[in-house]
């Protein structure tokens, strides 16, 4: 049976919060652990660039993204772990692939469309402060799967049709060239769990809603306690379906503490209480990785050097791809 390749990219803007903790890190790092599979996680450090034009930001967030992977146990060894601009063979493929894309399929990009409509609605140009980052960033995500030549792609449904669009241009340089690329299957697992935030909507950074992964006991509960409630007295039973604080409850909880604290909400448990049990649970789970974290962020040159060991490993895969590129479409040496 052919090994699978899974890959899965990290863009490099903000804080780790519980919400990415669940949805996405944790089930990432066990299955790094799958020999079965070989898997890819990258810093997604050009991808920030389209939403943030702070390079201390994007310096500081790639930092504590990568140090929160290593605090939370990734198989290094087994994975392939790198940072985006240590690859340029991406950039150089990108190039490629551009060439080649239709400017009617980077029209139908959700994220472009979102924002022309933003602009349509409020009156303005209906391209107004749209750079070409967000319009044809969809080719450079093309570029990281295919690159690595990314067969299974652990995605959210509103990602879905980017992995459609690699698909399509690896399509296309397949039927122009000759078969080159692996064409990539989207693959959402709805099990996974989408955290509610501080709000109740869902927890992003986008809302300023979220929960850092790694705060202190003490700041963790401050956290915590801002989680918006209804005003159900102590005593008085609560309902667990529409409660951000079990949501969370249950994504760190298992099966015994679950009910327990189901049967707490029929009891009445009081708000303050229901919250100061959801904060020592969290703080049981993350400890240990939260010292390993504080450890690395104040070794940064660690940080570096597994980086730099990930980023000759992706790039012993990438090279002979791109030759294969460049050879196929014309570039190189000149023949005798």
């Amino acid at each position: 049976m052919t090994q699978r390749r899974v890959l899965t990219g990290i863009t490099t803007t903000g804080t780790p919060h519980l919400g990415n903790y669940v949805g996405a890190i944790r089930p990432a790092i066990d299955a790094s652990k799958n020999t079965d599979d070989k898997s890819f996680y990258f810093l997604a450090d050009y991808h920030a660039l389209i939403k943030c034009t702070d390079p201390v930001a994007v310096q500081q967030s790639s930092k504590e993204i990568a140090a929160t992977w290593l605090a939370l146990g990734l198989d290094t060894d087994n994975a392939v772990f790198y940072r985006q601009s240590d690859v340029p063979e991406i950039t150089e493929l990108c190039w490629v692939l551009t060439c080649l894309t239709g400017k009617g399929l980077m029209n139908r990009a959700h994220a472009y469309k979102a924002a022309a409509q933003a602009n349509v609605d409020a009156g303005d140009d209906t391209d107004k402060a749209i750079f070409m980052g967000l319009y044809s960033y969809p080719i450079l995500m093309a570029a990281d799967i295919l690159m690595f030549q990314g067969s299974h792609i652990p995605v959210g449904r509103d990602q879905i049709q980017h992995v459609e669009m690699a698909r399509d241009i690896a399509q296309r340089f397949n039927h122009l060239y000759g078969q080159t690329f692996t064409l990539p299957e989207a693959v959402v697992d709805d099990n996974v769990a989408v955290l509610s935030g501080l709000d109740g909507r869902k927890m992003s950074k986008s809302y300023g809603n979220t929960i850092p992964l790694f705060l202190p006991p003490k700041k963790l509960q401050k956290h915590i306690n801002k989680i918006v409630t209804n005003l159900l007295e102590p005593g008085e039973p609560k309902d667990t379906a529409d409660s951000t604080v079990f949501e969370i409850w249950e994504a760190f909880a298992n099966e015994e503490q679950i009910a327990y604290m189901r049967q707490q909400y029929a009891d009445g448990i009081a708000w303050g209480q229901a919250k100061k049990e959801l904060c020592a649970l969290i703080d049981g789970q993350i400890s240990e990785a939260r010292e390993r974290y504080n450890r690395l962020m104040e070794n940064g040159e660690e940080i570096e050097a597994v980086l730099q060991k990930g980023a000759e490993k992706a790039r012993a895969y990438a090279r002979p791809l791109l030759d294969d590129v460049r050879r196929k479409v014309g570039i190189g040496p000149i023949a005798k």
